[in-house]
């Protein structure tokens, strides 16, 4: 559990301190930020779509996921019950910022693998990557949204200590078509919340956050 804990500290430490930073700038900075953040999150999600779309085996699978997952969340109106949960904050663009941290600090290889590296092979190297990694993300995150972003990482502990206690289970379910069907949907909804900070259109990410869940019922079934 190291690596985690170190996962963890790290996007505390990066808000507090990207949050010290936003207080010290104006809004004319902050809005660079803002478009800065949009197309950052964009592009990682548009590089995750195409790095992995030509090794896809399943390519309707992503279609699928978006289109099911999108109505199983409007359904539970994840993304209203979200909003509400940000709101009591006071700041009214936390959800959007705090929607978009959780999906980059959480969908990815390493975020993934390395609990269950961590776990039977005792190696952190995944995880201590993808702590520094998350450092400097949620650093501009919090110097734009504020030290509300330091939630995520609640979710970020919860996540990766479910794969951690699951290894053994995980690690022959997480195969490399899995991953990278994962990796397709996931960057779809991290492009979107890009989008979303770019104020081009608004797609509520959270609502959509269920078909993440669609290709590992269907690698389960298959």
């Amino acid at each position: 559990m190291i690596g985690t804990l170190y996962n963890t500290s790290t996007i505390l430490i990066g808000s507090a301190a990207g949050s010290l930073f936003r207080k010290s700038i104006g809004e004319k900075q902050q809005k660079v930020l803002f478009d800065a953040m949009g197309l950052a999150a964009a592009g990682i999600g548009i590089n995750s779509i195409v790095s992995n779309m030509p090794g896809s085996k399943y390519p309707v699978l992503f279609i699928v996921s978006l289109a099911v997952g999108s109505l199983i969340g409007s359904w539970l109106d994840i993304d209203g019950k979200f909003q509400k949960l940000t709101e009591r904050t006071g700041n009214k663009g936390l959800g959007q910022g705090l929607s978009t941290a959780i999906l980059l600090f959480c969908i990815g290889t390493l975020s993934i693998l390395g609990p269950i590296q961590s776990a039977l092979n005792g190696d952190n190297t995944y995880l201590f990557t993808n702590g520094t990694l998350d450092l400097v993300t949620s650093m501009v995150l919090a110097s734009t949204y504020g030290i509300g972003i330091a939630m995520a990482a609640i979710v970020l502990f919860l996540w990766q200590s479910s794969i951690y206690l699951g290894a053994g289970f995980l690690e022959r379910f997480i195969s490399p078509d899995f991953m990278t069907e994962l990796s397709i949907v996931g960057g779809f909804l991290i492009a979107a919340s890009g989008i979303n900070i770019l104020g081009i259109k608004q797609f509520k990410t959270m609502n959509m956050l269920p078909a993440l869940f669609i290709p590992a019922a269907f690698f389960l079934f298959v």
